[in-house]
């Protein structure tokens, strides 16, 4: 099976290196950085991972680069990791290379800001594309040296996918059949991909972090950091209170979709119980979402986007971080014109979208452009 990974970034990076230990799998990766291609084609072109007990994984990619007529000759598998923001110009570029002799599966890790919404537009002129994604990453990855190393953080127990509910339930079976040879940890297939847009994750998460730090009455409000900080170890008690109501608000907007789509929604749980669930005994205390974020090991060592201040000492949030183009500007985005659709109030969730678009100055406001003009009719 060939597998062509979009994206050498930390996610990328680290999924290129464990498929790479498995059987029977070429890994090509496409790159929109020429120096890592360079790296890859000038060495020994061997990247290597080190997992949370100190151990090194080493695999060679059998391409990288920038070309996709290259990265996608006779493809299997197309996994977009690059950022939501960036995935629209690449799925229109990856379109006219795509093998057309079979079934090419096309998905994204994670799948969400409505990537079946987004794959389908942008890929309408392919026929013969299968579009999943998977619920969140299978691991978290940081402290990336592109083209080199990463380090793998904590490890989910249990991977979900969904496919576009165009899709056949061959395409279904053979799906898990490919992501079970690719994961070690166990594939389940969700119901509708609304699943996985509706999941609690960076889209409820940051937002209600950055709010808690910087937004109105915070600690750091016009104010530089005097140290780096992490997202979760270091998140204060009002970012993780504030992350509660956003997650209230989500389940809101579940609750309608079901109602209205007379659709199950019930994976989508509370995102207190999701990271229970999915990282386990790698949490110290899960007595509170407090105690939850600051205590998960998986997310140890995870830095907020920070930057030297230009006008002084100290730090400021980069507005140039995906915290902002990605998880509000479309992950937020969409909730926002989910609920609105649905005539559903949400009011956190909206408080920390309208302050983030304030705040950063340089959004553009408005749901995802891959949202279909009549949803929810669209059933």
């Amino acid at each position: 099976m060939k597998v062509t990974i979009c994206g050498a970034g930390r996610t990328g990076h680290l999924n290129a290196v464990l498929f790479k230990q498995r059987p029977h799998i070429t890994v090509s990766v496409l790159t929109g950085a020429p120096a890592v291609a360079d790296r890859w084609g000038g060495g020994d072109g061997v990247w290597r991972a080190q997992t949370p007990d100190g151990r090194v994984l080493s695999g060679r990619p059998d391409y990288v680069g920038i070309d996709p007529s290259e990265a996608l000759v006779d493809t299997d598998m197309v996994i977009v990791t690059q950022p939501a923001h960036a995935r629209p110009v690449l799925l229109l570029g990856l379109s006219r290379h795509l093998p057309r002799d079979k079934l090419v599966y096309v998905g994204a890790i994670p799948g969400f800001c409505g990537f079946d919404w987004l794959a389908a537009k942008a890929l309408s002129g392919v026929d013969n594309v299968v579009i999943w994604g998977l619920k969140d990453v299978p691991h978290t990855a940081f402290d990336l040296a592109p083209g080199e190393r990463v380090r793998m953080g904590g490890a989910k127990a249990q991977l979900f996918a969904a496919l576009h509910r165009r899709e056949t339930a061959a395409s279904r079976d053979k799906l898990q059949a490919m992501l079970s040879h690719l994961y070690e940890a166990p594939v389940t297939l969700l119901r509708d991909y609304l699943e996985i847009t509706l999941t609690p994750g960076n889209a409820l998460m940051h937002p209600a972090v950055l709010y808690a730090l910087i937004g109105p009455g915070a600690p750091w409000e016009n104010k530089p950091f005097d140290r780096p900080l992490c997202w979760w170890s270091d998140c204060p008690r009002a970012g993780a209170a504030l992350l509660e109501a956003c997650d209230a608000d989500n389940q809101a907007i579940r609750y309608a979709a079901e109602s209205h789509l007379g659709i199950d929604l019930s994976s989508v749980k509370p995102l207190r119980q999701e990271l229970v669930e999915a990282y386990g005994s790698q949490i110290e205390d899960d007595r509170t979402m407090y105690s939850l974020l600051r205590t998960n090991r998986a997310y140890a060592g995870i830095h907020a986007p920070l930057v030297p201040n230009p006008d002084g000492p100290g730090l400021v949030i980069d507005r140039a971080s995906r915290a902002f183009h990605e998880d509000i500007a479309l992950g937020q985005a969409l909730l926002v014109e989910l609920a609105a659709r649905l005539d559903v109030a949400t009011p956190a969730i909206s408080k920390t979208y309208k302050w983030a678009l304030d705040y950063h100055g340089g959004l553009s406001e408005g749901a995802s452009a891959c949202l279909p003009a009549n949803w929810p009719e669209e059933v």
